[in-house]
């Protein structure tokens, strides 16, 4: 068989799942014997360390990188393998298939486009084999095929295949999983792997290495709606460059973006790559890049660039499947942060809808904790808005990993979004501000403590009448709040919000402004304005804490708002400044 490497050739990722001791390893060693794939020497290399530890030769051991790995006799770690057929290019994703290891597992398969899900014939189905195939369908991956390994310990039994078959078929087709086939061999004797099998001659199906060809691509990512999330904000000289992993789409100098969750929008003035030999202005998934942009916004971590006719959804609730691996049990009213993308947010589980089994599919539905090795539908609500896409739309800006102190403890799926559930501010389609310009500012005569107290917690819409003045703040009746991080802006008019609109949108009106907290902007001129949001759109989050000379120059602490002298006995929510 000659192979033409230099044509540009399609590659297919397939995760290899199975429990232990079910012949995984030695599946993906004969693939890699039987395609010619292994480097130079290896297979002399394997017989030599084999013999010298006493051991028969098993294609198992081509797997083993790791000396460690081999005196245990298992395989530890998620391992990329690379192997070719005539028709295109394959990378092998093995997954361990110990429970200990299914952490590993999620993150390796969730790059795969397809599966091959081993099963022992003479063992049958196990407990692990459920909950490999309940993962895979939690993960998207719809692609598979079911091997059925060790035929020759049963004499090539098709009575046993059937049997297997039928059963593993009932548990399945509960997933919404429909296998592409059932394919029986023996991976020691290399049965049904390169070519069809003389030993089975009651199988009309075709071996793996044909059957996987047989496997349809994915539409190309770069076919997809654009996601670009924002790994980072560099500055070099005078420009800033947004940096990241482009995982969906293509993007090119001047196009529109639009920014979420801080609702911007703006053009791609440049785009800059890390090597000049990589130089251009089109940029398509895959690829890590950086960009510069039209208007100087404020940009950080974890928002997601998009073009304007397909952005993701963006809110503080979803509904989610989601794996729990940790040691302690997942439970609602508990502190997690939640890593989606490049986004890192703190969050809570609002509520446990149900509890399944992943062997058996039963549901509880009145359970309270998630304990390991659990699946779960659950209800997270971040603390502050995130963008992100349904998994089936966007697997990459659709998934997550929930962090338990300083453990990765579970890993889930986005099913669909929940309406966004805020404690205050302003709200418009999509559009929301939290604001708090209604915190009231007391001064403690028990510690002396400066302290706010937010006692206004609606939610205002357009047409909403709002209160201008409390006990200690007093705004005027018509101006506007300028969320700056947010990109929103509220116009107030005469008591009563007028209009809710993206910062880009927006044009100096020449009437007051506060930001978000209600703190009055010096601003009294559209080159002043102008000059503030590009110093903001400069100047990272970070070192707005450390230098207050951009709020001192910008804000007027004390320009609506007053400190009173009160007690703490008063305050029903309390915050000390």
């Amino acid at each position: 068989m000659v192979i033409n490497m230099g044509e540009n050739r399609e590659t297919v990722k397939i995760v290899v799942v199975g429990h232990v001791d079910h012949g995984k390893s030695t599946v993906i060693g004969r693939l890699l014997y039987d395609t010619n794939s292994l480097p130079e020497g290896a297979i002399d290399r394997v017989k030599r360390i084999s013999k010298e530890k006493g051991k028969p030769f098993e294609y198992a051991y081509l797997l083993d990188a790791f000396e460690e790995e081999q005196k245990q006799g298992i395989t530890i770690d998620t391992t990329q393998l690379q192997f070719f057929t005539a028709k295109r290019d394959y990378v092998i994703i093995d997954a361990p298939g110990h429970k200990e290891f299914l952490k590993n597992m999620i993150s390796g398969a969730a790059s795969a486009e397809a599966a091959l899900l081993i099963i022992d014939a003479n063992e049958g189905i196990k407990e692990q084999s459920k909950r490999h195939g309940y993962i895979l369908s939690l993960l998207g991956i719809q692609k598979v095929y079911v091997i059925v390994n060790k035929m020759d310990l049963l004499a090539y039994s098709e009575e046993k295949f059937i049997q297997i078959k039928g059963e593993f078929n009932e548990f399945l087709n509960t997933l919404q999983v429909t296998p592409l086939d059932y394919i029986p061999i023996s991976a020691f004797y290399g049965e049904n792997i390169a070519k069809k099998s003389e030993e089975m001659p009651w199988y009309k199906g075709k071996p793996i290495l044909e059957a996987i060809d047989d496997i349809p691509k994915d539409k190309e990512l770069s076919g997809k709606p654009l996601r670009f999330p924002i790994q980072d904000v560099y500055k070099f000289d005078a420009r800033r460059i947004i940096v990241g992993r482009i995982e969906a789409g293509i993007l090119k100098e001047g196009d529109e973006i639009h920014i979420t969750p801080g609702n911007k929008t703006t053009r791609v003035k440049t785009v800059e790559f890390w090597a000049n030999k990589d130089t251009g202005t089109v940029v398509s998934a895959g690829q890590s890049v950086g960009i510069t942009v039209e208007d100087e916004f404020f940009n950080k971590r974890g928002e997601i660039i998009s073009h304007l006719e397909a952005v993701p959804v963006v809110s503080n609730r979803f509904r989610a499947n989601v794996f729990w691996m940790g040691k302690n049990d997942l439970v609602t009213k508990k502190k997690y942060k939640i890593k989606l993308a490049t986004a890192e947010v703190e969050a809570e589980i609002k509520s446990i809808l149900k509890v399944i089994d992943a062997s058996t599919l039963s549901g509880d539905e009145k359970s309270q904790k998630v304990r390991i090795n659990d699946v779960a539908e659950i209800i997270v609500e971040t603390k502050e808005p995130v963008a992100f896409d349904e998994f089936k739309d966007s697997k990459a800006t659709g998934r997550f990993v929930i962090v338990d102190g300083y453990d990765v403890a579970g890993g889930g799926i986005i099913s669909r979004a929940e309406e966004a559930v805020l404690t205050k501010g302003f709200l418009k389609e999509g559009l929301f501000l939290n604001s708090k310009i209604f915190e009231e500012y007391y001064y403690s005569v028990l510690d002396n403590s400066i302290k706010n107290v937010q006692t206004n917690l609606n939610i205002y819409h357009v047409g909403d009448i709002i209160p201008v003045s409390g006990a200690t703040f007093k705004y005027p009746d018509s101006f506007d709040i300028i969320g700056i991080s947010d990109g929103v802006v509220v116009l107030i008019r005469d008591k009563a919000v007028k209009d809710i609109l993206r910062l880009s949108e927006y044009s100096y009106s020449y009437l007051p402004l506060v930001n978000a907290r209600g703190f009055g902007i010096k601003v009294s001129s559209q080159e002043e304005y102008n000059r503030l949001i590009k110093e903001r759109g400069g100047t990272d989050e970070k070192e707005l804490g450390k230098d207050v000379s951009f709020s001192n120059h910008w804000f007027s602490l004390n320009q609506y708002k007053v400190i009173q002298f009160n007690e703490d006995s008063v305050y029903e929510i309390e915050y000390n400044i």
